[in-house]
């Protein structure tokens, strides 16, 4: 696999681990359910990795534009 597939894979699965942080912290922030890492920590985790695979997958897209 060249090594823009790869980034744009990585971007893809970060992205969409990220989105399923923030869902459960939301989620168990509904129910009121506990957590050691805690609630906020969960969901900003998630919004911090959801970002980090949109800037990645964004500047995949841009180093491919300059080939």
């Amino acid at each position: 696999m060249a090594y823009g597939k790869t980034r744009s894979m990585a971007a893809r699965v970060a992205a969409l681990l990220g989105c399923l942080c923030g869902i459960l912290g939301f989620l168990a922030g509904a129910t009121e359910h506990t957590w050691k890492l805690g609630l906020v920590g969960w969901f900003l985790g998630g919004a911090l990795l959801t970002l980090l695979g949109v800037f990645m997958l964004i500047d995949g897209a841009v180093a491919g534009q300059r080939r």
